[in-house]
């Protein structure tokens, strides 16, 4: 069995190595000198799209903002907490850095992989729309074997990797450890919420995800703020070390052993990439859902998902690990981050308590995000007569959560998760010329020439 676990543990770092995150990465390098900067030249009008008012009678089935909230329950997850103390433990303040920059160049990855969803998005025959990448990578690319591949990737990272026994476990430690309610309390009242949310469908979904996601993203990066403020003296420094660590190799102290410029890039760019999933093809099954008239309009929404994401909410926490010096200490993951906030505001009891709280939620709609995902893979390849049978192994896999350690299975989903990228990535690379020209025909009809210009021919 350890032969076993080692031979996946071996596989998962080669599913994440240099090559999948260089061809991410890459992948946004291109889109972005493609389409003329566009994430950096129009980051204001998507900003501004995604609090304007939708027409009702447009196809789709939940606001653009519904739908952004949607993808963003699953993307701001503890991958915000705990993949960024993750990130800066091994690869040191630089870390920070390179998240930054794959954020930067994945929101054009985002824009185009959201702007396909609703291009190839197909009506079910309930009526609701289905779209994401095995939707485009079969109606685009016109390969039904790497849709089929990706939905099955997808299905397997729904019902036991991010979507279900991580999510699951972190609630349950921190309703434990700060609240001092039982693992079988939180598991019980989490699994009736679950269920009670799912069952209803992508409007009871979107409708849940509308209202927690701002609220808990707000209360999270108000209490970054509180740490941040009361540690400002040793701001100008903290971002001087972030840039200095990027191109430098940080040296070993306090509880930090150390690391190569390489190893910063490597565990920056992996966590950032796994926090905002900008290339994985998670966020266009949300995007199809939504009511719009225009596939670069919900691609430009979609894109400021990556921005809240990593540049805000990963930012915020990664200030407060380096201002507070939490990144030196002998605590990892999610230890580091309360470590952070304890230190921070001075408080040993309320830091480690807002900690646990922003777990709770950010796991919570993790889990919500993910059923829907799962769901939509599940039609694609079953169609819809399977959704319900789905929805309840679901719920009996999150009620299974509480009573599973088996690091194995977290590993395997951690594979499958990096190999969604493979197919969806191969699709974007397919359609590359079909994001260009749809982005010049809206921008020609929206804006003035000179912005026309930029998008390359």
């Amino acid at each position: 069995m350890d032969n076993l676990q080692s031979l996946l543990k071996t596989i998962d770092n080669f599913v994440w190595g240099p090559p999948l995150l260089i061809l991410l990465v890459g992948t946004g390098v291109y889109f972005t000198f493609r389409l003329g900067l566009l994430q950096f030249r129009y980051l204001p009008r998507a900003l501004k799209m995604v609090f304007s008012k939708e027409d009702s009678n447009k196809q789709g089935d939940v606001s653009s903002f519904a739908a952004l909230c949607t993808a963003l329950s699953a993307t701001i997850g503890t991958g915000n907490i705990v993949g960024v103390a993750t990130a800066i433990k091994l690869g040191g303040p630089g870390a920070l850095f390179w998240m930054w920059l794959a954020a930067l160049f994945g929101m054009a990855t985002k824009y185009a992989e959201c702007l396909l969803a609703v291009k190839y998005r197909r009506v079910d025959d309930k009526g609701e729309m289905v779209g994401g990448p095995m939707y485009y990578l079969q109606y685009g690319v016109g390969s039904k074997a790497l849709a089929v591949l990706f939905a099955i990737f997808a299905l397997g990272v729904a019902c036991f990797g991010i979507g279900t026994f991580p999510q699951v476990n972190a609630i349950l430690d921190a309703s434990e450890i700060s609240f001092g309610v039982s693992r079988e309390i939180s598991a019980s009242i989490l699994t009736l919420l679950v269920a009670f949310v799912t069952l209803g469908g992508i409007q009871s979904i979107a409708k849940v995800a509308g209202k927690v996601v701002p609220t808990m993203a707000l209360f999270y990066v108000l209490a970054c703020l509180s740490v941040i403020i009361m540690n400002a003296d040793k701001l100008l420094e903290a971002v001087e070390l972030v840039i200095v660590s990027a191109f430098t190799s940080t040296a070993a102290t306090g509880g930090f052993l150390g690391a190569s410029i390489m190893l910063a890039i490597q565990s920056g760019i992996a966590r950032g990439v796994f926090s905002n999933e900008s290339g994985l093809g998670s966020a266009p099954m949300a995007a199809a859902a939504a009511k719009t008239d225009s596939c670069v309009k919900q691609g430009l929404i979609s894109m400021t998902g990556t921005f809240f994401d990593t540049i805000i909410i990963c930012t915020m926490t990664g200030l407060a690990l380096i201002l507070t010096g939490a990144w030196q200490s002998d605590f990892a993951g999610a230890a580091m981050t309360t470590h952070a906030f304890a230190v921070g505001l001075n408080a040993d009891t309320f830091g480690p308590m807002l900690i646990s709280i922003g777990l709770i939620f950010f796991a919570f709609t993790t889990i919500l995000g993910w059923n829907y995902y799962g769901e939509r893979c599940v039609v694609f390849l079953l169609g819809t007569k399977a959704v319900l049978p789905y929805k309840i192994i679901f719920v009996a896999l999150v009620a299974s959560g509480a009573f599973l350690h088996l690091d194995m299975i977290w590993i395997i989903a951690d594979i499958v998760n990096g190999l969604m990228a493979i197919p969806n990535l191969i699709g974007l690379i397919a359609l590359r010329q079909v994001v260009v020209e749809e982005t010049k025909l809206f921008f020609a009809s929206h804006s003035n020439s000179d912005e026309v210009d930029a998008v390359k021919a």
